[in-house]
């Protein structure tokens, strides 16, 4: 399947009783699979997924599964801190239907994750999927960073098809390109650097923007792959203020309170985090106006 485009990175919505709510799952996914999207990730960061079990993963899972249709991407992120986790919740997401798994960086012991300790990992990982791994770095969730020597090493493994770089350093990104094959896939994870990161020779994006927006973020993805820059740096900066709020500035509760907004019924974020103030609600409006987009 093709990774060259634009995947959002659903959010998971909770009931009232914080149980993962399939049904609105599944409504919300019928919204978004209207749009030019290429594929969707569930259980990423904006998935909320740190804070469910494997029984709620599952759930979520299943019931995206059976909403995606199959001409669609479907990714589901399986990342845990032990290489024994992480096998058995891919092998999970393999047996429900993923075509491939996003696996993050194992992060707690921080100070002992060398490119040795990834490389290990990940290959170990790769070996017992019955899918595709993706590499998922971002540093600012995990506090550790997939470097570019470990990442070229990764790349020559037969089943890992690419990574998601959520950091905003496009020459960090650009080192990825040059050391890694030419099928190699690299996805921005931030739409506020999609252009920059295209430039240097990202694929596309993982984009929590994309939830919300998910027709500026094609234009721009298309755009940029036609080569009409200056069409696409003045989309990139339009962009570039609702996706801070987004993303750096408020996090999944932001995309949360954008998605209800816009006719989403996502819900609020799951305990400990915190629904979006008040406050902030009219400056998100405001951006989200701008896009045209909002409902009414």
């Amino acid at each position: 399947m093709n990774l060259a485009g634009v995947f959002s990175p659903i959010p998971t919505p909770f009931d009232d009783c914080d149980r993962v709510d399939t049904v609105r799952l599944k409504a919300a996914l019928g919204k978004w699979i209207q749009k030019p999207l290429n594929g969707f990730v569930v259980l990423g960061s904006n998935g909320e997924a740190a804070l469910m079990d494997d029984f709620e993963c599952d759930q979520a899972i299943v019931a995206a599964r059976d909403a995606v249709p199959r001409d669609k991407v479907f990714i589901v992120g399986t990342g845990r801190e032990s290489t024994g986790g992480t096998i058995k919740a891919t092998r999970r997401a393999a047996e429900h239907g993923a075509d491939y798994v996003l696996v993050r960086t194992p992060g707690f012991f921080k100070s002992q994750m060398t490119n040795d300790v990834f490389v290990r990992h990940y290959t170990a990982v790769a070996d017992a999927s019955p899918v595709p791994v993706l590499l998922y770095n971002f540093t600012a969730v995990t506090g550790v960073n997939l470097q570019p020597a470990a990442v070229a090493r990764l790349a020559e493994h037969p089943n890992i098809a690419g990574m998601k770089e959520s950091g905003g350093d496009v020459a960090h990104v650009a080192d990825l390109v040059s050391m890694t094959p030419d099928d190699f896939i690299v996805l921005a994870g931030a739409a506020g650097t999609l252009y920059p990161m295209m430039c240097v020779g990202a694929a596309g994006g993982i984009l929590a923007l994309a939830n919300a927006l998910p027709v500026p973020c094609v234009h721009l993805f298309e755009l940029t792959k036609a080569g009409r820059h200056q069409e696409a740096i003045a989309l990139q900066r339009e962009l570039v203020p609702v996706a801070r709020l987004l993303g750096a500035q408020h996090g999944v509760p932001g995309l949360k309170a954008a998605l209800n907004l816009l006719g989403y019924d996502v819900g609020v974020p799951r305990p400990p985090l915190l629904p979006l103030p008040e406050s902030i609600i009219p400056a998100l409006r405001d951006a989200l106006a701008h896009f045209e987009e909002i409902s009414a």
